[in-house]
């Protein structure tokens, strides 16, 4: 039940890299003859860029996306040579940077293209770009008539030959929902934007929109390519419909800290800020040395779930900055002992699920807002 952590740190995270592995081959599998693109934006969310990327790749996939290209850039730097695709950028982002490095950049306005098409031409080498098409999100991608206009502006550059459209990508709505009519709408939004884009001259080698939902629910929403995100992770991006077992999947991060103290208090003691608990009875007190300044959620406060020495508690009062307090009874617990916040819930301890239904949020949320002053601890190979 003791166990140190490395270092000075109080609370660590540890991530299975063969969970990652395992993961991306459910997905291959599920994608069938389509790629797979993992999903690793968000310092992979927040299991760590450069590792879950090997660990992705050695499982099976044969592409990998990042929203912003400093993310992009890094896995460049790390030695990683399969395609990359980043796809969120403002006005001012480094398009030379990731033309050198070879780096796929997907564009939903034609303001994007022509800054890549200029940086391509500095470098003397065209640059691989997707379009990316609004079926009906309203968020990131070309909508209404910005559409035909980067059609227009794309076939252009490419005739110039400064850049190489490989594919058109978009993105679902209700994914998560599988009967919901958006999902036929936008399959329907996106086979017309398609062939607009073959109308316009362009040969298009790549064309994806399933992300993890899609993926597990929808095989038929393929195409050439897939990008699940949080289901590499282990984490059901449907829980109404099917959990992380129920998909084969395998959850990667586990969240455990160290009690720094315990302490036996009466009945009507009043705990952490507020004194939003109040003790029932006698009993042990013990101090958990995370909270919100490393991802631990304010909002689960009272409400959290913990396990210690094989059983469930939950948070007592509030979280804080740097720790919460947890009423264990009377179970005999000392300083050091190690406390789960969560895991792969195969020993009973709670999932980032459980966090994210005590928070009211979403397990993405859960595992992407772990702070990086917590230590990654890497387990399997990458």
């Amino acid at each position: 039940m003791t166990g140190q952590p490395p270092g000075d740190a109080t609370a660590r995270i540890t991530v299975d890299l063969d969970a990652i592995r395992h993961n991306a081959g459910v997905l291959k599998r599920r994608a069938g003859d389509a790629e797979l693109m993992a999903v690793v934006k968000g310092d992979a969310y927040g299991h760590g860029l450069i590792p879950v990327a090997n660990a992705a790749l050695d499982g099976g996939a044969t592409w990998l996306g990042v929203a912003q290209l400093r993310e992009a850039l890094q896995l460049r730097d790390a030695g990683i040579s399969a395609p990359v695709l980043s796809w969120l950028h403002a006005p001012g982002a480094d398009f030379d940077a990731a033309v050198a490095a070879d780096v796929q950049v997907a564009v939903p306005h034609s303001w994007e293209i022509e800054a890549v098409a200029d940086a391509a031409r500095r470098a003397g080498k065209p640059a691989t770009v997707h379009l990316k098409v609004d079926t009906g999100l309203a968020r990131n991608g070309a909508y209404g008539p910005q559409w035909p206009e980067l059609l227009t502006a794309a076939a252009k550059l490419q005739a110039e030959g400064v850049v190489d459209v490989a594919g058109v990508m978009t993105h679902f709505i209700f994914a998560d929902s599988p009967q919901h009519p958006s999902v036929l709408a936008q399959q329907e939004a996106f086979a017309q934007a398609v062939q607009d884009a073959e109308d316009a001259g362009l040969d298009l080698r790549v064309r994806h929109m399933a992300n993890s939902a899609a993926t597990l629910t929808g095989s038929n929403v393929a195409w050439d390519m897939v990008r699940p995100g949080i289901a590499l992770y282990g984490l059901s991006p449907v829980p109404d419909i099917g959990s992380s077992r129920d998909f084969d999947l395998v959850p990667a991060m586990t969240v455990d800290a160290n009690v720094t103290i315990t302490k036996r208090v009466p009945a009507g003691q009043g705990v952490s800020y507020g004194h939003t608990y109040v003790t029932s009875r006698e009993t042990t007190l013990v101090d958990v040395p995370i909270g919100y300044s490393d991802g631990i959620p304010r909002a689960a406060s009272s409400n959290g779930p913990v396990q210690i020495g094989g059983q469930r508690f939950t948070v007592s009062g509030r979280v804080c900055m740097d720790q919460f307090v947890v009423d264990v009874g009377d179970l005999p617990v000392a300083e050091g002992d190690r406390v789960v916040l969560f895991g792969t819930g195969e020993n009973g301890e709670p999932t980032a699920q459980d966090w994210a239904d005590a928070a009211g949020t979403i397990s993405y949320e859960i595992v992407g807002r772990m702070s990086g002053r917590l230590p990654r601890i890497y387990r399997g190979q990458s």
